[in-house]
């Protein structure tokens, strides 16, 4: 399973303040490195994402500088940033 960096934004921070701006997780998809953030910080997944399930409107996934969604395979190394949506 690749090993990925995932990049989280301040807003996000200042809710889970145990959370860190740059972790390192095994995952193969975004959706599976939410899912292991979740496992660290129960509830983050429900602020990146909805229901349905999709990446919420008011976040942006970016996987090597392109704009990402759940499905979206990951590779070794590779940085993810999620960004809070610019809205307005």
């Amino acid at each position: 399973m690749p090993r990925v960096t995932v990049v989280l934004p301040p807003p996000l921070l200042r809710l889970f303040p145990a959370a860190e701006p740059r972790v390192s997780v095994e995952a193969a998809t975004v959706a599976a490195a939410i899912a292991a953030l979740d496992v660290r910080w129960p509830g983050l997944r429900d602020r990146l994402c909805d229901s349905t399930p999709r990446i919420r409107r008011t976040v942006n996934v970016f996987v090597g500088g392109r704009k990402a969604g759940l499905e979206t395979e990951l590779g070794e190394g590779v940085e993810v940033v999620v960004l809070p949506a610019v809205i307005g």
